[in-house]
């Protein structure tokens, strides 16, 4: 091995084969004791840092963790996510949850290494945004952030992303763990069964892991009544020693973690993003000894080194311009994933036709209506917003270029006669109901710098003018801030399930005049849509859809694009099929049931379920085979699909497992894993699926087993599909 004398000859001998840890160990004994301690948190004070987080703006630039320049170290350089890399004017994709609506991992890989392109491009290295987060209830203010509710889809879609991201910046999974309540998220603790985190909320962790996964992100809240950035049976026993975690572990932001020795000693890496808590705490703690020794320096030291080491020696060897970013071809990608993510519930007869398609040759007016219509809306304004809000289309603009021979009107007013005029005049009316930031996001809220179990955590004042200003924005002398001076546009956890009853109103008032109604909803979790959705023949969901959505939604409902999309999720026809949830919890408690698990148990259908969407085609299946091995915890499904209709398409095929058990227990109906394919009209192909067994085990006494000696393997396009195939097999 080369002489090792800086972080580039590290690098180099990586590539020719040393191991990470190895290297590492040697470029470690090179520093000194302080200098070890400068990779333990952000490299910027902390006053002048969360000042202008604050006043200026969120991750403006790349927040640096480590940078080491007598050795030339870059350190960690953070940049946010997962629409997007929020430094710049970056490309705004489709939030999280679209993107699983797609249900296509290939896709979500090519979103995951344009992501990465423009990371590089703006000089950061660490992509905090692969949120695996499980949607324990639609309400969740952040659900936009994650891929849906079920563990399979999590650990799919969050591995495409970080082997899409980590051939240029190093990926980072977040928030672990039991992160699904915003506005309590600082204060709120989770508690949770060993079983129900091993069987539900930590799977999609580990599978991440296995994928190559280089970093993970704790979260705010307490598990099981410790704070995560400092729960050593979360970050050590099952992080590291039971998942075989060799990456970095980095606190979430300014308040996640409450002491700076212990969450060292518990296995978080890295205080993100400034010198805060460790800068004021570990020389006097290492002085003591008593909660950290140099040990643990030395040993999350290690880490931070051999996670950068394995990054850049087998990182894409091009480096990106900045001619990459929001460049024509992620426009285009940005496209085709939205398209792809729309989610078409309803699309019945209006003489004698589907409603959609709509036919460009027969439209001469088509109006576009409701107060989302004509609006840039591409997720919540928190830490996940792009700046880039100027270069988004519309769903007015992009039906307006798709139909260059029609009159599309708009009509964007809270006004049901309005709405009825407009539509009364129209062969078709299209109205756009939903949510925007104010209705659900991050939760920031100016109490914040009030509360002083949050203040508590900040350094003494060091004297600098950032320090006086922020001392007196926190006594409310100061100046408002761009971040959290006021909490509208930071909407939390949803407060309803349902739209505005004024789009109620503009529904029925569009509807009764207007046979040929399109409504298309605007959201990231479930809605409940019993109260009108019998009045018009089309419901399509559009999501927050990115900087192409509008495009994308003309694509769709046009049928340039098959309908393809498929629900992440389930949607219940009544909020009481879904678990207790308490925005301003203190204290909660997560069982197994949520979602279609829940509904399945409580014998209730779905308006929609698990994996639901229709296409505008059909597809028929058959000739299924499903083998098992006892050397592997996978299913090898293979059948033949073919497309019955007059039109290409594209079907999502679904593996779901039902344990044969007498009990409810566990869940009734577990997905075990999915694919896409094309068909042309008439076509047929074999369709080859790898799907999990890991959901049909659960944990008992410290391990894995069976929850059942067969189970009944379905191969369908929805759970609960009446026209599955299945086969019984025995579980070993």
């Amino acid at each position: 091995m080369a002489t090792i004398t800086d972080f580039p000859s590290a690098v180099q001998a990586v590539i020719q084969g040393a191991s990470p840890e190895t290297v590492a160990e040697t470029l470690l004994s090179q520093m000194t004791p302080k200098e070890r301690l400068w990779l333990l948190d952000g490299d910027e004070p902390f006053w002048s840092g969360f000042m202008e987080m604050l006043t200026v703006g969120y991750n403006i630039r790349p927040y640096i963790h480590g940078q080491l320049d007598r050795l030339s170290l870059p350190g960690l350089r953070f940049s946010d996510g997962p629409r997007g890399i929020v430094i710049g004017k970056s490309t705004p994709f489709p939030v999280s949850m679209a993107r699983a609506a797609t249900w296509d991992t290939s896709l979500e890989e090519k979103v995951g290494r344009a992501i990465g392109l423009e990371a590089r491009a703006h000089g950061a290295n660490f992509f905090g945004g692969v949120c695996i987060n499980l949607v324990r209830h639609p309400a969740w203010g952040r659900a936009q952030e994650s891929y849906g509710e079920d563990p399979i889809i999590l650990g799919e879609f969050g591995s495409a992303l970080c082997r899409g991201v980590q051939r240029n910046a190093i990926a980072v999974a977040k928030h672990y763990a039991l992160n699904s309540m915003e506005n309590a998220r600082f204060t709120a603790d989770v508690t949770a069964s060993e079983a129900v985190l091993q069987e539900v909320y930590l799977p999609h962790f580990r599978r991440v892991i296995e994928e190559g996964c280089l970093g993970i992100m704790s979260a705010y809240n307490s598990v099981n009544g410790q704070w995560a950035g400092q729960n050593e049976e979360l970050l050590e026993n099952t992080l590291r020693h039971q998942f075989n975690f060799k990456g970095v572990v980095v606190s979430d932001f300014i308040w996640g973690l409450r002491d700076g020795p212990l969450s060292l000693k518990a296995g978080l890496d890295v205080e993100e993003p400034f010198q805060q808590q460790r800068a004021q705490q570990l020389t006097e703690a290492l002085e003591k000894g008593d909660v950290v020794t140099q040990y643990h320096v030395d040993r999350s030291a290690k880490r931070i080194i051999a996670t950068q080491l394995a990054h850049y020696a087998n990182r894409d060897k091009a480096e990106p311009g900045m001619e990459v970013v929001f460049c024509k071809d992620h426009q285009n990608l940005a496209r085709e994933v939205s398209a792809r993510s729309m989610v078409l519930l309803k699309n019945e007869l209006v003489e004698d036709s589907p409603i959609l398609p709509l036919r460009r040759a027969e439209l001469r007016n088509v109006a576009v209506i409701g107060r989302l219509a004509n609006v840039a809306n591409t997720g919540d304004n928190g830490s996940s917003a792009l700046r880039n809000n100027h270069d988004i289309v519309t769903p007015f603009g992009g039906l307006k270029s798709g139909l260059p021979n029609a009159s599309v009107t708009l009509e964007e007013k809270d006004d049901a006669q309005a709405a009825a005029k407009a539509a009364d005049e129209a062969d078709v009316a299209i109205i756009i109901v939903g949510y925007t930031s104010a209705d659900e996001g991050e939760y920031l809220d100016p109490a914040i710098l009030g509360d002083t179990s949050l203040t508590g955590v900040f350094p003494p004042h060091d004297g600098s003018p950032a320090a006086d200003a922020m001392v007196n924005m926190i006594n409310g002398k100061g100046d408002s801030v761009s971040m959290i001076g006021s909490s509208e546009g930071f909407g939390g956890d949803r407060q309803n399930l349902r739209i505005r009853p004024i789009d109620v109103e503009i529904i029925k008032a569009v509807s009764a005049v207007n046979p040929r109604t399109v409504v298309c909803i605007v959201t990231a979790g479930a809605v409940i849509t019993e109260e009108w959705r019998s009045l018009v023949p089309g419901v399509v969901v559009s999501w927050y859809s990115g900087a192409q959505g509008g495009n994308a939604l003309a694509d769709v409902l046009l049928g340039d694009v098959d309908a393809s999309g498929r629900l992440p999720y389930s949607i219940p026809t009544t909020e009481d099929h879904l678990p207790y949830f308490d925005i301003n919890a203190r204290t909660i408690t997560y069982d197994r049931w949520h979602g279609q698990r829940l509904l399945d148990r409580l014998g209730e259908d779905a308006a929609f379920p698990l994996g639901f969407g229709l296409s505008y085609t059909s597809f028929h299946l058959n000739d299924l085979t499903v083998k098992a091995s006892s050397l592997s915890e996978e299913l090898d499904v293979t059948v033949m699909v073919k497309n019955t209709g007059t039109r290409g398409g594209r079907h999502v095929v679904q593996v779901y497992g039902k344990p044969q058990r007498d009990d409810k227990e566990f869940p009734a109906r577990l997905l075990l894993g999915f694919a896409c394919v094309n068909l042309l009209a008439k076509e047929t192909k074999m369709l080859r699926i790898s799907a999990s067994t890991r959901p049909l085990k659960m944990w008992t006494d410290g391990k894995f087993e069976w929850a059942s000696k067969e189970a009944e393997i379905e191969v369908g396009a929805y759970s609960g599909d009446e026209s599955a195939l299945s086969r019984r097999i025995a579980l070993v």
